[in-house]
């Protein structure tokens, strides 16, 4: 921690938020200010690494200057009135539940905007791509930084029209169906929540995030809570997504371009998991506790779903785009991330949100993967990528094939790398569930999930053995590929380090998240 004044820190936070949404209006002018290329191209794509860049050091200052002592307490806040008649403010703050999300968020938008700067995927104009990009990451930032009900909403639905024409425009195969799948599940979600929203605030008469999370639902009946919790779950969980309401994320990641899958798996299914820790949980605990049972049988069906799913793709002549198959198993991963918070344990909430972190380090990674293999095959079908010789990718381009590998087993759970603690906890989380809930019911729930730890380690290491060591045949083997490259280093080697880093140290992020979770299930007090 380094001494930052609370005036410096709340202008850090803004500008996160709002920076942004001023560089994507620069990325439209004839020419970003300041910044010059070999073409106009160029210097856009030079523009949007610039801003990204600005927004990721704004948010190590802000996590450097967070108050580590006090990571239950808002910190950084801004509250200003801005519809009185309705009772909403521009209420910014953040805790240790929301800054991890936020570093994560501007990580992953920077290592894009890199990515882009020397792949930019085929499509129109780049200063529309890079725009969409800056107003996407502002949406999302905002998500997370945000403490007014109304503000989380506009900002929850603010990242669909630039994601939409991620999709639409600059994706690949059968993208516009893809684009319109994604846009109309999500939007029907949405205005469900929102009823669920507005009814919160109309029968507690605030939407202050803070004060309703202290008042612990005491402001609402247990019946206006539970229909409360099923409006914002719906459309919660449409986003994470959570099976059955899962059908719209498949086609959005096999269409979308590389940087489009990343920043989908990576930040934007963590908006919906966040609004049920921060809004669900501590505002209406009695409606949430009636839930929690449905919440964790729908989880653990997600993750054995996805994993008989990608090990159906995994299997040789059946088709399988690999791109598919890591969308598939985000399904999984984010079943477990609902199983923590079902049992409405701090544990399992730590757990679940380790996991989320976790997920989007390991699955940015992997999709960034997917695409490099993509350009360089010119296809993500599994039996392609394994049907060339028995050496496969190893003997082909071993960098690159030892990081799918890497990748592979940090998904799948291994110890000592990020993606085990946060399905440990929320597993020891359903072992112990929250006082009145069924106990033998979450030890099933936690079994089921334990088989699907099975299943996600058997389709990943399909994937392994196929992409990187191939089926032998008599075919003669095929020329070397061109093996990882400067810029893919620049853009993976964070996320490499992290997923370690994570994985040998988790007190750096359980320092942060479990007190504020604490606070959080005991209604806001410390």
């Amino acid at each position: 921690m380094i001494d930052i004044s609370a005036s410096v820190m709340q202008f850090l936070l803004a500008f996160i938020v709002v920076g942004p949404l001023v560089g994507a209006v620069a990325a439209l002018l004839p020419a970003p200010p300041g910044l010059k290329g070999k073409s106009p191209g160029q210097a856009v794509l030079r523009h949007g690494v610039t801003v990204t860049g600005a927004i990721l050091l704004a948010a190590i200052v802000l996590a450097l200057g967070f108050d580590r002592d006090h990571p239950s307490k808002m910190q950084a806040t801004t509250d200003i009135k801005w519809i009185p008649t309705l009772n909403v403010r521009i209420h910014l703050g953040i805790d240790g539940i929301s800054l991890p999300l936020l570093v994560l968020t501007a990580l992953l938008t920077f290592l894009c905007a890199l990515y882009s700067y020397f792949k930019m995927p085929a499509g129109p104009s780049p200063k529309a791509f890079v725009a969409l990009l800056l107003v996407l990451e502002s949406g999302t930032l905002a998500t997370f930084a945000v403490l007014d009900l109304l503000l989380f909403f506009l900002a929850f639905e603010m990242v669909l029209i630039p994601m939409y024409f991620l999709i639409a425009r600059w994706g690949g195969d059968q993208r516009q169906a893809a684009a319109w799948k994604f846009i109309l599940y999500t939007l029907l979600g949405s205005v469900v929540m929102l009823l669920g929203l507005l009814l919160i605030g109309l029968k507690t008469g605030t939407f202050d995030m803070v004060a309703l999370a202290t008042d612990n639902g005491r402001g609402m009946t247990t019946s206006v809570q539970v229909i409360a919790v099923l409006a914002i779950g719906i459309g919660l969980a449409v986003k994470t997504p959570m099976w059955p309401l899962h059908s719209w994320l498949p086609d959005a990641h096999t269409a979308a371009p590389t940087v489009g899958s990343v920043l989908l798996a990576g930040v934007l299914l963590k908006m919906g998991t966040y609004g049920f820790v921060r809004i669900v949980l501590p505002i209406a605990p009695d409606g949430m506790h009636r839930f929690a049972p449905y919440l964790a049988a729908f989880a653990v069906a997600g993750i054995i779903y996805g994993s008989l799913a990608c090990l159906a793709l995994a299997k040789r002549g059946n088709k399988g785009d690999l791109k598919r198959l890591i969308a598939y198993s985000s399904v999984g991963h984010m079943g477990f991330v609902l199983l923590g918070i079902a049992s409405m344990t701090p544990t399992g909430v730590n757990g679940a949100l380790f996991a989320n972190v976790a997920h989007g380090l390991i699955t940015g990674l992997l999709f960034f993967l997917v695409g490099a293999l993509k350009d360089r095959y010119g296809t993500a079908d599994l039996d392609t990528l394994s049907g060339a010789t028995g050496a496969a990718l190893y003997g082909r381009a071993p960098r690159l094939g030892g990081l799918l590998a890497f990748a592979a087993v940090a998904s799948l759970g291994l110890p000592g790398l990020a993606g085990f603690w946060g399905e440990m906890l929320a597993m020891f989380g359903a072992f112990d569930p929250a006082d009145g809930l069924s106990r033998p019911a979450f030890l099933t729930f936690m079994a089921i999930a334990g088989f699907g730890t099975l299943l996600t380690a058997a389709y990943l290491l399909v994937v392994v053995r196929r992409v990187c060591m191939g089926t032998p045949d008599s075919r003669p083997p095929e020329p070397r590929l061109v093996d990882v490259q400067g810029y893919e280093i620049a853009s993976w080697s964070p996320l490499v380090a992290l997923t370690v880093l994570a994985g040998l140290w988790p007190a750096v992020l359980l320092g942060l998240t479990d007190p504020a979770v604490h606070k959080l299930l005991a209604g806001g007090k410390s």
